[in-house]
């Protein structure tokens, strides 16, 4: 299982070098790739060398147990720690996703339930917000359309991950892909007089950011389309055409957006979700024509049917894709998504391990 760790310890050791040469930061995008591979390579070595130093010390204790007996719980206690350790790097040794180092777009829409929905996305909208400045993420409204009781019929948001190559912490489509899907809601609405429990829902897509080098786009194969924006209730926010509707011919995908002031602006940020979204397809795609290919919780999500229930009365929520419950929404609400999200990954990679995740 570990043969190719040698090399990886290699790798790691020529990232550290190149890292250290100031040359290297001249390019923003090279140092950040490199800074990245490095981040990633960083547990599995560490993990790595603490195998062998466990096994050193395994063989030097057997050897001390052989003549005196108080060394052999001591032996005992080192097989133990090593096969830990053992099952700490199978996995960090699962393949990893290969969008795993990338930004995201994240797009909120109301579902069932009407103005209640739109106030739920909000709702959402916030608490991604708040764990994205819990990670240390920067975010960007891109686009929003509010509802007439200050929800969101729909809104998406662009999240920037680490700022710098030598910045270890987690990108956002590591932990934000598992959102995907269908999110259910359980609460006396603000427009409920009665104090009747509702059920509405609201509609997550996440999608990996795209760069140029993703995904190329043939202005020919654009149509694009300005016309006026309008905000709640359809009053006109400005009076000239600065909202840019764009359509990709060969494939259907229409994006519109009509968050920025000018024309030029709408149209950069709907190239950015446009770009995202057929990045999204062509992996989808893939997978679809490959049945080995590895498949992620948030691809095997059914998007009709729902991913988790906030449960108000019951401060209760619910992930119905690995069963985990907690009582705590209102922290999850406030940004408090770990848990969720670490049953999701762990879930992920015990399924790698399995052989079900391919």
């Amino acid at each position: 299982m570990f043969d190719q760790l040698e090399e990886l310890v290699a790798e790691y050791a020529t990232l550290e070098q190149q890292l250290a040469d100031p040359s290297i930061h001249a390019d923003q995008r090279k140092a950040r790739t490199l800074g990245r591979r490095y981040a990633e390579l960083g547990p599995v070595v560490s993990a790595y060398r603490d195998w062998q130093r466990l096994g050193a010390d395994l063989g030097a204790a057997r050897e001390l147990a052989a003549d005196d007996e108080s060394f052999r719980a001591e032996v005992g206690e080192l097989e133990q720690q090593r096969a830990e350790t053992e099952d700490r790097l199978r996995l960090l040794l699962v393949p990893k996703d290969p969008n795993d180092d990338k930004d995201v777009i994240v797009e909120v829409k109301a579902g069932e339930g009407g103005d209640e929905s739109a106030l739920f996305a909000r709702d959402l909208l916030r608490m991604y917000l708040r764990y994205a400045e819990r990670q240390g993420w920067k975010t960007e409204v891109l686009d929003a359309t509010e509802s007439d009781l200050g929800g969101y019929k729909d809104v998406t948001v662009a999240v920037r991950g680490r700022a710098s190559a030598s910045d270890a912490a987690p990108m956002p489509w590591s932990r934000l892909k598992y959102e995907g899907g269908v999110h259910r809601v359980q609460r006396v609405p603000e427009t409920e007089s009665q104090g009747r429990i509702h059920t509405s829902a609201a509609g997550v897509l996440v999608f990996p950011e795209a760069e140029d080098v993703d995904v190329e786009i043939d202005p020919n194969d654009l149509r694009i389309d300005v016309y006026r924006s309008s905000g709640p209730g359809g009053q006109s926010v400005n009076t000239t055409d600065s909202a840019v509707r764009i359509t990709h011919v060969p494939t259907g995908v229409v994006v519109s957006c009509q968050n920025e002031k000018s024309q030029l602006q709408n149209k950069e940020t709907a190239l950015r979700i446009l770009r995202a979204r057929l990045l999204a397809r062509a992996q989808e795609e893939a997978d679809a024509e490959q049945a080995a290919a590895r498949r992620s919780q948030v691809r095997t999500v059914d998007r009709s049917e729902r991913v988790r229930t906030y449960n108000f009365p019951e401060n209760r929520i619910s992930d119905h894709r690995v069963g985990f419950k907690a009582y705590n929404l209102d922290q999850v609400l406030d940004g408090d998504l770990d848990a969720v999200i670490q049953a999701l990954v762990d879930a992920d990679s015990q399924a790698q391990l399995s052989g079900d995740g391919g």
